[in-house]
């Protein structure tokens, strides 16, 4: 059987007193950018996607799971979207909400393990993640997790300062 679980890392669904962690994840504006969020989420909003969450991911193609570590602090929130069963592939996002829990090991660990059940509980052929070229952080996770850069979308994100490019990575399962 497939965990979601590592010694000091594991991956969770969703739960109903996950709402306050929602609500500050989803209301930072640094997060926006790479998110596509143009407003605030109330917590009203927010509460009735968490009743929704358990919903599954071939009915709403994603699956948003919880990032905790072994004192089962949430840490951050890993997704697959855009799964597609037919063509076997889904998008990946990934983010640690707190700076101080980056670049600790935290998100290798947890993309492994989303990974891991994408390729095997699932069965998926390949994943794929949008990173901002800027994303430095991002680009070092996804490339030490196997991913390749495939293509560049010049100008794909509009920000405050511009336009800005964003990278397409790819990783098909070996077989």
């Amino acid at each position: 059987m497939l965990k979601l679980q590592l010694k000091d890392v594991y991956l969770r669904a969703l739960e109903p007193d996950d709402l306050d962690f929602l609500y500050e994840l989803e209301n930072n504006p640094s997060m926006w950018e790479i998110s596509g969020t143009l407003a605030p989420y109330s917590k009203k909003v927010l509460r009735a996607y968490l009743e929704n969450a358990h919903r599954d991911i071939y009915e709403v193609k994603q699956l948003r799971l919880c990032i905790c570590n072994a004192a089962h602090k949430r840490l951050g929130l890993i997704d697959l979207f855009d799964f597609d069963p037919k063509n076997q592939r889904a998008g990946v996002g990934i983010v640690i909400l707190n700076p101080n829990d980056r670049n600790k090991g935290v998100g290798q660990k947890a993309l492994g393990l989303l990974v891991d059940y994408a390729f095997g509980a699932l069965g998926l052929h390949q994943l794929y993640a949008n990173i901002l070229e800027e994303n430095k952080g991002s680009i070092r996770l996804f490339e030490k997790a196997g991913f390749k850069k495939v293509g560049v979308k010049k100008d794909w994100i509009k920000s405050g300062t511009g336009f800005k490019n964003e990278l397409l990575y790819q990783k098909i399962k070996s077989s």
